[in-house]
């Protein structure tokens, strides 16, 4: 509720969230254009956010993520043993199939890769544990939306029912022109959706074959996932 929200603690977390995309380090200019917030609101909540350990200020005063994000994210990712089930899962695809595996959850109105095990090829789909990307764009975007949200449109009906019909999603070339992915449902033992398993690549790589290679594998994945996760 609105009357619960604490302004300061809102204002903290937007400033950990300029992070959200991946970069390294910000600059005291860079995070003021990214929040909106004066320099000075942000030197007194990186203040307090350095003394946790949620940020860090290098001697060339750029700011960067400190440990204590690492932290709590592993014991999110690791939690009720899932983390160790899935990231197995993962292998096992990424070792079948040579492409990167991957495992999203939503985040608001974007997904964040929980849990991945990056392609062995030396040209390959790269993507960091964490990461957010945009929700609406690729495979695994796609299973998020028609598991969690209701549909407004005549549109988003029929993309809905298309996708829990056939069970999996495809993408090219949507958030990035080179990449292509499959993604499926993953579900719990109680039919509660979990996230998203995708498999992803340069576009070249997927061939009709390859394609339906991976839909298969993915299928069978989540379904053996299904009877473990309680």
């Amino acid at each position: 509720m609105a009357e619960d929200r604490v302004e300061a603690v809102e204002r903290a977390l937007t400033l950990l969230e300029a992070f959200a995309d991946g970069a390294p380090q910000l600059s005291l200019a860079e995070l003021a254009a990214r929040t909106g917030f004066y320099k000075s609101t942000i030197l007194r909540l990186a203040s307090s956010l350095e003394r946790f350990g949620y940020l860090a200020r290098g001697a060339d005063g750029a700011f960067r993520l400190g440990p204590a994000p690492a932290r709590l994210g592993a014991l999110y990712r690791d939690r009720a043993d899932h983390g160790g089930l899935i990231r197995a899962a993962l292998r096992r695809l990424r070792d079948a199939s040579s492409f990167t595996a991957s495992f999203y959850v939503r985040s608001g109105e974007t997904r964040t890769c929980l849990y991945r095990e990056n392609s062995e090829r030396e040209i390959r789909h790269h993507l960091e544990e964490g990461v957010r990307l945009p929700l609406a764009l690729g495979a695994a975007g796609k299973v998020l939306i028609a598991y969690t949200q209701t549909p407004e449109t005549d549109a988003q009906r029929h993309a809905a029912r298309k996708l829990r019909r056939d069970g999996y999603a495809f993408s090219l070339g949507e958030r990035d022109p080179f990449i292509a992915a499959l993604a499926v449902p993953l579900l719990d033992a109680g039919g509660a959706f979990q996230g998203a398993l995708c498999l992803s690549g340069l576009a070249a790589q997927f061939t009709e074959g390859q394609k339906e290679r991976c839909r298969e594998l993915l299928r069978q994945t989540a379904a053996e996932l299904q009877g473990l996760l309680r």
